[in-house]
């Protein structure tokens, strides 16, 4: 590990010589994740993306894109674009990447059952900002928002993201 990585504990995520505590999905840190079971998957992923409400905020970094009102992310194992980014209409089951709460203002996209997706493996684990302090996920990882903007702003694709 390097000071580099982002490194998950069940309590806090360590990048950069800081500490920042988060939340982890209801389901905890699991080995084996599937779609539903709200658990955090265990192991080494990579930043393969960063997304922006640039309605709401600035980009924090060159390398994010804009989320548009159209954008979806598909949840549907089912779906030939299974966790892919995805555009409205969608006729399959996804997620509103532009939501009226503030959680998905910034999503930093990892590489979780990605690029290749296999069905019911789990899709979308994010790092975005929390609802409330430590109030768990769906399987994503959360920060305050000011914790969030600090950590993307220093990031590059690729930065691994070790759950321990």
């Amino acid at each position: 590990m390097t000071r580099t990585d982002l490194v998950l504990t069940p309590t806090h995520l360590r990048f950069a010589t800081r500490r920042f505590p988060c939340a982890i999905g209801r389901g905890g840190i699991r080995e084996d994740k599937r779609e539903g079971d709200g658990a955090t998957p265990r192991g080494v992923h990579r930043v393969v993306g960063m997304l922006y409400r640039a309605d709401r905020i600035t980009a924090p970094n060159d390398w994010a894109i804009p989320i548009g009102p159209g954008d979806l992310w598909s949840d549907d194992p089912g779906d030939c674009a299974y966790n892919h980014m995805v555009r409205a209409p969608h006729a399959h089951s996804h997620e509103r990447l532009r939501r009226a709460d503030p959680l998905y203002d910034l999503v930093i996209l990892t590489d979780w059952n990605w690029p290749d997706a296999q069905p019911g493996r789990g899709s979308a684990i994010f790092l975005h900002q929390w609802r409330k302090a430590r109030h768990p996920t769906e399987g994503c990882i959360a920060f305050r928002r000011d914790h969030l903007r600090w950590i993307a702003a220093r990031l590059i694709p690729g930065t691994r993201l070790i759950v321990r």
